[in-house]
């Protein structure tokens, strides 16, 4: 009997209550809940609604417009008689006549005005009219082309047999004449025999010349008959009367315009100038 009872305590009953069951002694695991899936987006719709066909209309009408109009203005430019060269003009001119400066401009009459090549006429009035120092094309809407020029004014001429070259402030050599216009004195070169030959050749005299010719006051130019150089700084004007001035060199020119300006009036009647220092000027004889 006590055998027995010993046994009995000693085997845990499976039925007793009050103990829960050890880990891992064989109850299954709970099932993983599945993931939920995410819900798919509804497809986009491609179909176009009665509202955006509404706002096609308009944007497709201005575009239609847009091209009509640019296509008129293209034929209206280019295609109709409407803006055609009808009419040139000339202006400006002092020696060469306006006919002159029209035959060399060449301005194609009867084409398209838009589609005249202004830059092309100016360069073509001046490679064929050297006398033209500048020249401005401009397009005179609706059917004309007005060219403004500008002619080169002669400070100094040249002697060249019975002609004479004229010359202007800038040293361009522009035309040659027949005859000696007034009021522009004719260059005497003679520097053969000076020292400083060597140094200032034919066309360095000529260019002190004309930057003394082109100095002098409009007042003073119409009295200079002659410009003789002997050399780099014995430059003498010839004054109508018989008069002289000793200039000098071709430097401070614009202060010896001025000094000798002044001098004309404080001596009327000398017959010899000095202005080739032109802070202390000179008059002398009668």
């Amino acid at each position: 009997m006590a055998g027995a009872t010993t046994a009995q305590r000693g085997t845990p009953s499976p039925d007793r209550p009050g103990r829960p069951p050890r880990k891992g002694a064989g109850s299954p695991k709970p099932p993983k809940s599945p993931k939920s899936a995410k819900p798919e987006k509804p497809a986009k719709r491609t179909a176009r609604g009665p509202g955006e066909q509404l706002r096609r209309g308009p944007v497709l009408a201005s575009l239609a417009a847009a091209v009509l109009l640019v296509a008129g203005g293209s034929w209206v430019l280019y295609g109709s008689s409407w803006l055609r060269v009808e009419k040139v003009t000339a202006t400006g001119t002092d020696v060469l006549t306006p006919e002159q400066v029209l035959a060399a401009a060449a301005v194609p009459v009867g084409a398209p005005l838009v589609s005249v090549d202004t830059d092309e006429i100016e360069s073509r009035v001046r490679g064929r009219l050297p006398r033209i120092d500048s020249v401005d094309a401009v397009r005179a809407w609706p059917h004309g082309i007005g060219l403004k020029v500008t002619e080169r004014k002669p400070v100094l001429l040249i002697k060249k047999d019975a002609n004479f070259v004229e010359v202007d402030a800038s040293g361009v050599r522009f035309d040659t004449v027949p005859k000696a216009p007034a009021g522009v004195p004719v260059l005497e070169l003679n520097a053969g025999g000076s020292p400083s030959a060597r140094r200032f050749d034919e066309e360095r005299l000529l260019h002190e010349a004309v930057l003394v010719a082109g100095s002098l006051p409009a007042p003073v130019a119409k009295q200079t008959v002659q410009v003789k150089v002997g050399s780099y700084d014995s430059i003498v004007l010839e004054l109508t009367g018989g008069r002289s001035v000793r200039w000098g060199s071709g430097e401070q020119s614009d202060a010896k315009g001025r000094a000798l300006t002044a001098l004309l009036k404080a001596a009327p009647k000398a017959g010899h100038f000095d202005v080739s220092v032109p802070t202390a000027p000179a008059a002398a004889g009668s």
